[in-house]
């Protein structure tokens, strides 16, 4: 790889509300968006989609089956995507905090809506990533196998390489 195109990488990194995500972002800061390099470093964090329509009420409403039953008014739905929103803006003001050591790199943020799985491959494909940077839960077998990894499917789904950071468990010393 030529040293222009070592440079000129976009680094695609998948923030949420976790520590083992901005711990992914920190270790790519360290070893893999260099310094001055004219590396571009897109935080990417994923609003996930809150329930719409009652689970109870699948079918729609009484007097009228047609039209699906909404779980909550309109104010409730505006207060809701007011906090995704103030949750989204939070993470993202820690992770560019993150940013600020490494000069010369430009830092994008996005925020997209959806299951994290589909939006953060099709946003990998989208934006051109050179290589995606995705925290670990560490959840084990039990719950991945209940709740899924958004790592594991990206790892399968994305075409770029993907590097999932896991964040060293606490030692004894640690914990004194």
């Amino acid at each position: 790889m030529s040293e222009k195109a070592r440079n000129q990488r976009r680094v695609l990194v998948a923030v949420d509300e976790s520590e083992e995500s901005m711990y992914a972002l920190s270790w790519s800061l360290k070893n893999i968006v260099f310094q001055n390099s004219t590396d571009t470093l897109i935080l990417l964090y994923v609003k996930p989609p809150h329930a719409v329509y009652s689970p109870l009420d699948a079918t729609g409403r009484m007097d009228d089956p047609e039209t699906p039953g909404y779980l909550f008014s309109s104010d409730i739905s505006a207060a809701i995507n007011k906090y995704s929103q103030e949750v989204a803006d939070c993470v993202l003001e820690k992770a560019k905090k993150l940013c600020k050591e490494v000069q010369h790199v430009k830092v994008e943020t996005r925020v997209e809506n959806g299951d994290p799985r589909d939006v953060i491959c099709r946003m990998s494909e989208k934006l051109g990533a050179d290589v995606l940077v995705m925290g670990s839960h560490g959840y084990g077998v039990v719950k991945r196998a209940f709740l899924g990894s958004v790592s594991d499917y990206c790892s399968q789904n994305v075409k770029c390489p993907v590097l999932i950071v896991k964040k060293p468990k606490p030692t004894v010393a640690d914990r004194q």
